[in-house]
């Protein structure tokens, strides 16, 4: 039987869908009828892989609809759009983006990502809710420090004593969950014996790397975007830099770094050798950040808590 890949172009409104081995095309509404009428129009045929890009809140119901019934491969939007500039396609329709996200599953056989649960999602959805609070809250204290008139100064301070009480509930909100199930209770117990990480930031790992545990080293570097990329061509050798991963997981490291150079000998031992070799105080923190990551994953994988080197 023909494994189908399919292209799904996802928008607020409906979803346009391309069947790259016989070229069929079909649109659908993005609405619970529109996911069922899709299911009927993919009938009983066997499906390689969806191939889709995340579009903000409009492609998480498809996702939470379709996670348990097809594999589903969720791509980059910028290396999609990539994808289409090499195969000659100037045009960015709704139907030419889910033929070009068809053929892009099948040039690289891309593989499912493993169905994410529905506690999952629900801390993701938490934790962006957080980040937004904590950027409202960055951008009131900045306000509050320039305004002098009293009645401007007053409703900033109210507002952010209420946003510190839902930050507060979401942080309750997101420890609960963690702690109702064993295996992410267990993690955060792991991830929290490491100096550096605290309760906030092995909720943000849990919520931003859900695989953590089941990557190799270099995985879970590159996914990060802590894996330096390097720059050559012929005689000529650039500066390395760091890109791409997964930014708010990044992010979330940064400050935990910063202590664990302070509280953690090993990082602080590798802190300081860096500095000794000449290396810029960012590029020894972003190695720290690194090795903070690889070995929360290595930990978690042979599910130990941290112990500090002994001689």
């Amino acid at each position: 039987m023909t494994e189908h890949t399919i292209g799904v172009d996802i928008s607020k409104s409906h979803l346009d869908v391309f069947r790259l081995e016989d070229g069929a095309t079909q649109r659908f509404e993005n609405s619970a009828a529109g996911f069922r009428a899709l299911v009927k129009w993919l009938g009983g045929s066997q499906v390689a892989r969806i191939v889709f890009e995340p579009t903000g809140p409009y492609h998480k119901a498809f996702e939470a609809a379709f996670a348990d019934r097809h594999p589903l491969a969720k791509v980059n939007p910028l290396q999609a759009r990539r994808f289409a500039q090499a195969y000659g396609t100037r045009a960015k329709t709704d139907a030419v983006d889910a033929r070009m996200l068809a053929r892009m599953g099948a040039a690289f056989d891309l593989e499912p990502q493993a169905p994410s649960s529905k506690e999952a999602r629900a801390l993701r959805d938490l934790h962006v809710a957080r980040a937004g609070l904590i950027k409202d809250r960055t951008r009131l204290r900045n306000r509050v420090q320039t305004q002098d008139l009293t009645i401007l100064k007053r409703q900033t301070k109210a507002r952010l004593v209420q946003l510190e009480r839902q930050i507060g509930e979401l942080d309750a909100e997101i420890a609960t969950m963690i702690a109702a199930q064993e295996s992410t209770a267990r993690i955060r117990e792991i991830l929290c014996s490491m100096p550096g990480i605290g309760a906030t930031t092995a909720a943000a790992m849990l919520t931003l790397l859900p695989e953590i545990g089941t990557l190799e080293r270099k995985q879970v570097a590159s996914l990060t975007g802590l894996a330096p990329v390097t720059r050559q061509s012929g005689q000529w050798q650039g500066q390395s830099f760091i890109t791409g991963g997964r930014k708010p997981l990044r992010d979330a490291l940064y400050m935990p770094a910063l202590a664990a150079i302070r509280f953690n000998p090993d990082l602080k031992a590798k802190y300081g050798h860096l500095r000794a070799a000449g290396k810029p105080a960012k590029v020894a923190i972003v190695a720290v950040m690194r090795k903070l990551i690889e070995t929360a994953n290595a930990l978690v994988k042979a599910d130990r808590k941290w112990a500090p080197k002994t001689a």
